[in-house]
């Protein structure tokens, strides 16, 4: 149904490289999604008013979350298309972890309500008229959501959306909840074994996890998260594919909401070459990351000094003691400044988060180690963490 009304709906709607067009999707599977919770809430509302199923009527709020979920979304969609202005030079893309970040407040309260509404059933239990009907509604719901995982997963796949694939994660999960409560509704009718109590309250919690773990997705990016590898790699394979460009480092990207990402990277050139040469090649990558990955990008340009043989050596020297020190530290920068009593070497150093050592720790190390290799040698040694 969905690549039916894509095609119907939809501009070109096989070009989904167009953020237009992913934003198109978007919207379309949260209409469908609305329309299809709201029934389904409906449904399981009568069911569970009619029963006095506890577990039935949780089951039917977390149906209207979902609707809920979806038109804030729709709403920070709307929002986040807004056009960069003098207040918001950046966009407005965030304004869709924004509304997703409501959201999941949202279906946070409403778990914690239901869990206390879970949790007087178990404590005063109260008799449960599980009808063929209710055991109906909930068979469908059931269709449903395992129809709505299956195309938001296809869909997901299809325009590379994390947000999708999430909401097809959300619905597996309200297949496995809506089994819980028949199964808990089936057990009262056939073996009058009283846990509807503990299948709302198993629903209750399901939501708290949920909306857990929807603060979680939302407050990352606000925050600021590292880009995925596959997005690192991708600017590293552009970037070194021209041949005057040696080597990078200092990458760092700056989320402003899906689609606009802006990156800024230190570019190795060789200090031979010719300045206004090695400025158009700079130039020429800059565009072809803009054009390629879909970002503004700024390239820092550093020569260095890399057909001396002494300095290559020094380097790859230095590159091994700093690899004993912590595996995942790395340097750049890297300068031989020769004096009259010894040399120093001048670089930076690298640091992952993941090293417990604390800098001035690394640094003191670095200091240290850097005589132990040549006698002549002193390090000044700038300790950084990588932002990837």
């Amino acid at each position: 149904m969905i690549q039916f009304l894509a095609r119907r709906f939809i501009r070109d709607c096989d070009n989904v490289e167009d953020p237009a067009v992913r934003r198109a999707y978007g919207a379309l599977c949260g209409c469908v999604g609305i329309g299809l919770n709201v029934l389904l809430f409906l449904g399981k509302l009568l069911a569970g008013l009619a029963t006095g199923s506890v577990a039935v009527t949780a089951d039917a709020v977390n149906n209207l979350s979902d609707a809920g979920s979806s038109v804030v979304t729709l709403l920070g969609f709307k929002l986040a298309a807004k056009i960069p202005d003098r207040d918001h030079p950046f966009g407005h893309g965030r304004m869709e972890y924004v509304s997703g970040l409501v959201v999941s407040m949202a279906i946070i309260l409403m778990g914690v309500e239901l869990a206390r509404t879970a949790l007087e059933q178990i404590l005063r239990p109260k008799p449960v008229d599980f009808t063929p009907l209710a055991a109906g509604i909930l068979l469908v719901s059931i269709a449903v959501k395992t129809y709505m995982a299956l195309y938001n997963r296809s869909v997901g796949r299809r325009i590379g959306s994390a947000a999708m694939s999430a909401a097809a994660r959300d619905s597996l999960g309200d297949c496995l909840a809506t089994a819980a409560v028949l199964l808990g509704g089936l057990a009262g009718r056939i073996w009058d074994v009283h846990i509807d109590g503990w299948c709302g309250g198993a629903v209750a919690l399901f939501i708290l996890w949920s909306g857990v773990g929807a603060a979680k997705d939302t407050i990352d990016p606000l925050l600021g998260q590292p880009p995925s590898p596959e997005f690192v790699a991708r600017v590293k394979e552009l970037a070194l594919s021209y041949p005057e460009i040696i080597g990078i480092h200092d990458l760092i990207v700056h989320d402003y909401g899906p689609g606009r990402r802006i990156i800024s990277l230190h570019a190795e050139v060789p200090a031979s070459g010719d300045i206004l040469a090695l400025h158009d090649v700079v130039d020429a990558a800059e565009r072809r990351l803009g054009e390629e990955m879909g970002c503004l990008a700024t390239i820092h340009m550093d020569p260095v000094v890399h057909d001396d043989g002494a300095t290559r050596e020094a380097r790859e020297r230095v590159s091994a003691l700093v690899r004993l020190i912590d595996p995942g530290i790395t340097i750049h920068d890297f300068r031989m400044v020769p004096g009259p009593t010894h040399t120093k070497l001048i670089f930076d150093a690298e640091v992952p988060y993941q090293c417990s050592l604390p800098d001035q720790e690394v640094r003191r190390r670095i200091q240290e180690g850097v005589p132990t290799l040549d006698g002549r040698w002193s390090a000044v040694a700038e300790v950084e963490k990588s932002y990837i």
